[in-house]
């Protein structure tokens, strides 16, 4: 875990040299990646291909131990429930040594595949530890899986927008806007219905952007905000499903100072009431434990402090940081 390039070759490479490929998930209810997830990972990717079946087995590691090292007496015992869990095997394809134990114990074929690496050169680990280094080695159906998605907060008038897109176009990826001026021109003009048509859209947007995002996924305000705006402008609390809540986690919080002068373009809220905004925001995000980062300064004074701390998060190489800016 996760399913990589490499894992990918060995599917391939088997499903080439027999009629059916049962693809076996192994996974136990104390790893970090869900093997319901890996399922509908491989699902997804070989949906069209009728030969490849992956196999979900939910595993007890004190009846069947898991090892980093190819083992024949650990393989003696996967063997023995293989055979009585699974149909008749043929082949066993593998990409490690213990391959040619099952295969034995088993009493059928067995192809070791690339066990040298020297085809793909990745390990599951490497990606789990370092997921942007290795970025070009995961397909791109799990690619969402690992992207950050990082969201930018603040009241009216304060660059959300303007510093959302830099920063996508800094770091070579998508973003998402705030979907209010999608659903109406001004603020003053919004109706209790509109919020719920926004925060819908909004989170639609969300989950279809990350499927092409490089990395990173830059976000103008959430559906906090939103429940911001219900509390100010029509004193209610909001409610909304399930999925947008989760459509709405988020790695990252960065909230702008309302510190830069107020700039009236016909569809906002006059300063006061933009203050006023500001502190029911900030007060919603500490209702919900939201941890945000504040950014003060100007314009380029927080789109620099976001770069750094960006940068120092996730570890992005200098001379990827390089490449992307502008």
């Amino acid at each position: 875990m996760p399913l990589h390039k490499g894992h990918m070759e060995l599917i391939e490479f088997a499903s080439q040299r027999c009629d059916e490929l049962t693809v076996l998930i192994c996974a136990t209810v104390d790893e970090p990646i869900a093997g319901s997830v890996r399922l509908e990972w491989l699902n997804n990717i070989y949906n069209a291909d009728h030969k490849i079946k992956p196999r979900l087995l939910i595993y007890d590691e004190a009846l069947l131990p898991n090892t980093s090292t190819s083992s024949e007496s650990v393989s003696r015992l996967w063997a023995g429930y293989l055979k009585e869990k699974l149909f008749e095997i043929d082949i066993f394809f593998s990409s490690e040594p213990y391959g040619k134990y099952m295969g034995e114990f088993l009493g059928c074929e067995y192809v070791i595949y690339d066990a040298q690496r020297s085809i793909t050169s990745i390990s599951s680990t490497q990606i789990r530890n370092r997921p942007f280094a290795y970025w070009d080695f995961i397909p791109a159906e799990i690619k969402p899986y690992y992207v950050k998605k990082i969201c930018i907060y603040g009241t009216e008038s304060t660059g959300k927008t303007t510093l959302t897109k830099k920063l996508a176009d800094f770091f070579n990826t998508t973003y998402v806007i705030e979907m209010a001026r999608e659903i109406l021109e001004k603020t003053l003009e919004c109706e209790e219905h509109h919020l719920m048509e926004i925060a819908t859209l909004h989170a639609k947007t969300i989950n279809e952007q990350v499927k092409s995002a490089n990395k990173l996924l830059f976000v103008d305000t959430d559906i906090n905000i939103t429940r911001s705006y219900s509390k100010f402008l029509f004193k209610k609390q909001m409610e909304v499903p399930e999925w947008i809540d989760e459509a709405n986690n988020f790695d990252l919080y960065l909230y702008l100072d309302n510190d830069v002068p107020h700039v009236q373009d016909g569809t906002r809220l006059e300063k006061t009431d933009r203050d006023l905004l500001n502190d029911c925001h900030q007060r919603e995000l500490t209702d919900r434990n939201i941890d945000y980062i504040l950014l003060k300064g100007d314009w380029n004074d927080k789109f620099g402090k976001a770069i750094t701390i960006i940068n120092e998060r996730y570890g992005f190489p200098v001379d990827e940081i390089v490449q992307a800016s502008p």
